[in-house]
């Protein structure tokens, strides 16, 4: 089963969107849970978003676009 990998909404308050500045891996790249896997930016911050699961990453937001809180960017599976 695909665990979903999710902006989390919890980071920050000022925000309501961020920008995915980098994927770190490639679609159907094999990660490890707690790998670093992809870089998003609000208005003043950079965070990095971590494998939640062990896996092939499928990406479903590509670099540059902009995305909500709480948004489904990929999956690991």
């Amino acid at each position: 089963m695909a665990t979903d990998i999710v902006i989390p909404s919890d980071l920050w308050e000022e925000d309501e969107e961020c920008v995915i500045t980098s994927w770190l891996v490639d679609d159907g790249a094999s990660v490890e849970e707690g790998a670093l896997i992809a870089e998003i930016m609000t208005a003043k911050v950079q965070y990095e978003i971590h494998a939640p699961a062990s896996g092939t990453v499928s990406i479903k937001e590509e670099a540059d676009a902009v995305v909500a809180k709480g948004a489904v960017i990929g999956t690991v599976a």
